[in-house]
C-alpha cells in the first residue's frame, strides 16, 4: 500500500501549533484501463532518435514523460514546457513536483496506461517519450511506444542531446549534488549570468522551482550516476563532490561506483576542467587509480601540496578543509544566522571570510565547489579577488533547498526539521549540522530507511551514524521499486543502534502520535526533531 503524507496540522488536534502550514496534495483521477495484449517491440536506433530530437527542437511537438513525479524527470518536463513543448506524463502517485507541472500546463496521469499515450481516438501519439531510470523496461507505456514507432529516450540520452551546444557544468557526486548545483546556479544567476539550470530538487530562490531558463551559454546540471545516467554528457566543467558506495541496487561495491565515475571523467571535453573534493577518499582515488601508500591510515596526510594537473586533456582543481587542496576552508565556526563562517584560502594563503546561512561542514564543502567553479569560469574576465568578493556576497544570501535541513514548524518551542538524508554519510552530516545549530538541545531523529537493498548493505553504517542522536525512532522501510528479499527492516536497524534509546514504530501515523504526546507532555523542552529519509515527501507535511 502506498504511504501517505501526514499533514503537519495533525498536531492541532492535540496541542497548539506555531509554524508553517502546507496545502494538501492534489488528487487526480487514476486511469484504470491497461493494455493486456501481447506487444511486439520495434527497436529504434540512435540515429533515428537523434533525427527525431532535432525535429522536435524545431517543431515543438508532444513529449510524454514516464515517471514524471520524480525529482529528476520533473525538472526535465518543466524545462520542456519552458521550451514550448506540449508535455504529458505519468507516475504511480502524486508528488509535490507535479504541482508546478500541472500549473504550468502539463497533462498528468496517475497510473501507467496505453491510454496515456493516445489522443483523438488513438489517431495522435507522442512525438517522443522520456523514461526515468527508475522505470522498468517492461512498463506498458514503454512497450506500447516501441510497438507503434514512438522514439523512447532514457534520461541519459535525452540529457546528452539537451545539453549539446552549451557550456555544460555537470555537478556529480554520491552526496550534495542538489545543494551544490542549486547554490552554483543561484550565485551565477545573481551575478547576472543568463544561465540555464536543471536541478533535482525544489529551490525556493528559483522562480522556476527546480529550473532556471536562460538563453546564455552556461548550463548547470545535476548529473546523476544512477544507472550511468551522466555518461551521456560531455561537460566543460565536471564537479565531483564526493564518492561513496551508493545505489547498491545498481553498483555491486564501491569499486563499481568508481569505475562509472572514471567513465564520466573521460567525458570531460578537451581543455575542460575537473573540480574535485580532495577530502573525499573515494573522489580523490579517481585521480590516483586507487593506488594509495601501503599502510596509510590518515587520508588528510597523504598529500602535502596541491595537485596541479593529472590529465592530458583537462585541468584539475581540488577543494576541501585541508591545506593540501587548491582551495580550502580554515577556521570553520558557527555564526549567529545558524550557518557557518570560515576563512577561504587559496594554495595556502588566506583570501577572504565567507559566511553561509546554512549549517554543516558538508555545506562549507559545497560552497568551496561553487567558488572554485565560478573562479574557473570567469578567470579570463575579471580579477580573481573581484570575482570572489561577488561570489561571497551571494553565498551569504543563499537559503538552501527543500528537504535539506528544512524547517517544518515549531511546537511549544520544539523545532522540527526535515531532510532527504537516506545514506549513512548523509545522516551523519545532517546530525552534525543540527548539533552545530542547536548545541544545547536534545536531538530526536525519526529515520525512514529507503529501499531494502540499501538498508541490508549499509545497516551497520546506519546504526553508527544514528548513535550520535539522543533518541531514535525507526519506521518501516520505504520500499520504492523493491520488494523485501533481504529479511532486514526497520526493526532490525533499531535493534542494532547502540547508545541512544531506539524504538521501531512502523507506521508514520503512530510516529506522529508519539511525537505529539512526547512534546505536549513536557512542553518547552530543549528538543529538536529531525525527520530523515528519501521516501515519503516529509513526515510532518
Amino acid at each position: 500500500m502506498e504511504k501517505q503524507k501526514i499533514p503537519f496540522q495533525i498536531f492541532l488536534r492535540k496541542i497548539s501549533v506555531q509554524g508553517k502550514t502546507n496545502r494538501s496534495g492534489k488528487s487526480v483521477q487514476a486511469l484504470s484501463k491497461n493494455n493486456s495484449g501481447s506487444i511486439s517491440i520495434a527497436t529504434t536506433v540512435t540515429e533515428e532518435r537523434d533525427r527525431v530530437f532535432d525535429s522536435l527542437r524545431n517543431d515543438k511537438g508532444w513529449i510524454h514523460f514516464v515517471g514524471i513525479g520524480g525529482c529528476g524527470l520533473s525538472a526535465l518536463a518543466m524545462f520542456a514546457l519552458k521550451q514550448g513543448y506540449e508535455v504529458s506524463g505519468s507516475d504511480i502517485g502524486w508528488s509535490s513536483f507535479m504541482d508546478g507541472l500541472q500549473e504550468a500546463g502539463a497533462l498528468l496521469h496517475i497510473g501507467h496506461s496505453v491510454e496515456n499515450l493516445q489522443r483523438n481516438a488513438a489517431s495522435r501519439l507522442p512525438d517522443a517519450i522520456v523514461v526515468s531510470s527508475a522505470i522498468p523496461q517492461h512498463n506498458v507505456e514503454i512497450l506500447y511506444a516501441k510497438s507503434v514507432g514512438v522514439p523512447v529516450y532514457k534520461r541519459d540520452h535525452w540529457l546528452g542531446k539537451l545539453t549539446q551546444g552549451y557550456n555544460l557544468i555537470a555537478v556529480s557526486g554520491s552526496h550534495g549534488k542538489s545543494t551544490t548545483a542549486s547554490m552554483l546556479a543561484y550565485v551565477l544567476d545573481s551575478m547576472g549570468d543568463n544561465l540555464t539550470a536543471v536541478v533535482g530538487a525544489h529551490v525556493p530562490q528559483f522562480s522556476g522551482g527546480n529550473i532556471i531558463f536562460g538563453d546564455g551559454w552556461n548550463f548547470v546540471l545535476e548529473a546523476d550516476e544512477y544507472d550511468g545516467c551522466f555518461l551521456g554528457l560531455s561537460p566543460y566543467i565536471a564537479i565531483v563532490t564526493n564518492l561513496d558506495w551508493e545505489h547498491v541496487d545498481i553498483f555491486q561495491n564501491e569499486e563499481a561506483v568508481k569505475a562509472t565515475f572514471r567513465k564520466f571523467l573521460s567525458r570531460i571535453r578537451v581543455g575542460g576542467h575537473l573540480i574535485l573534493c580532495g577530502d573525499s577518499e573515494g573522489a580523490y582515488s579517481l585521480l590516483t587509480d586507487g593506488k594509495l601508500p601501503i599502510g596509510s591510515r590518515n587520508w588528510s596526510g597523504l598529500r602535502s601540496r596541491p595537485l596541479e594537473k593529472c590529465s592530458d586533456s583537462y585541468n584539475i582543481t581540488t577543494y576541501g578543509t585541508t591545506s593540501f587542496n587548491d582551495w580550502h576552508a580554515s577556521s570553520i565556526r558557527p555564526n549567529l544566522k545558524g550557518g557557518c563562517d570560515y576563512t577561504l584560502c587559496h594554495q595556502g594563503c588566506s583570501v577572504v571570510d565567507i559566511s553561509l546561512q546554512i549549517p554543516g561542514v558538508h555545506n562549507v564543502l559545497n560552497s568551496l565547489a561553487v567558488i572554485a567553479t565560478v573562479v574557473t569560469l570567469f578567470s579570463d574576465q575579471s580579477p580573481i579577488n573581484n570575482t570572489i568578493s561577488r561570489v561571497s556576497l551571494h553565498l551569504n544570501n543563499f537559503i538552501g533547498i527543500k528537504r535539506r535541513f528544512e524547517m517544518i514548524g515549531t511546537i511549544y518551542g520544539c523545532h522540527i526539521y526535515d531532510d532527504y538524508a537516506h545514506h549513512p554519510t548523509e545522516v551523519s552530516a545532517v546530525i552534525q549540522a543540527a548539533r552545530q545549530r542547536f548545541p544545547n538541545k536534545s536531538l530526536l531523529v525519526v529515520f525512514q530507511p529507503h529501499t531494502y537493498s540499501r538498508l541490508a548493505a549499509l545497516k551497520d553504517d546506519f546504526a553508527n551514524a544514528l548513535r550520535d542522536a539522543d533518541q531514535v525512532v525507526v519506521t518501516e522501510v520505504y520500499a520504492a521499486r523493491e520488494i523485501d528479499e533481504q529479511n532486514v527492516g526497520g526493526r532490525e536497524l533499531a535493534a542494532t543502534i547502540i547508545g541512544p534509546p531506539s524504538d521501531y514504530i512502523p507506521s508514520l501515523d503512530d510516529v506522529v502520535d508519539k511525537l505529539a504526546f512526547q512534546i505536549s507532555e513536557k512542553p518547552h523542552r530543549n528538543i529538536v526533531v529531525l525527520t530523515l529519509g528519501a521516501g515519503t515527501e516529509s513526515l510532518c507535511r
